[in-house]
């Protein structure tokens, strides 16, 4: 399984971006899904998770109303609309799969992960 996260970069606070993650190696429409991030000096943190199927999403606190988490299964791809950033929002942001139809919050229900992606957001 490959994941390949793209679509970070620099913004200004107030804008927005929007990450974009490919999933190859097996059925994408089989499996949850989710993005982590992860700032430096900090431990990697839950930002949104999605299930196989769309229907359910779930939301950090930290996040809920800025970001949304949609999927595509046809394209087998899973977005990350972001906007509102703010500088506490920088990190490298991850996306991975679970081996379950809605992994949840829990990093240790995913099994696959992708190579990060930088947002970087200034004040």
């Amino acid at each position: 399984v490959q994941l390949q996260a793209s679509g970070g970069g620099l913004v200004q606070a107030g804008g927005s971006l929007r990450l974009s993650c490919a999933a190859s190696g097996r059925t994408f429409s089989d499996y949850g899904m989710g993005w982590f991030r992860q700032a430096p000096g900090k431990e990697r943190e839950f930002v949104a998770a999605i299930s196989d199927n769309g229907a359910r999403t779930d939301y950090a606190d930290s996040v809920k109303g800025r970001f949304t988490i949609s999927r595509d299964n046809a394209k087998n791809t899973v977005d990350l609309q972001m906007n509102s950033l703010e500088p506490e929002d920088t990190a490298v942001y991850y996306c991975a799969t679970a081996s379950v139809s809605y992994p949840g919050r829990n990093a240790y229900q995913y099994t696959y992960w992708g190579q990060g992606t930088q947002v970087t957001v200034s004040s």
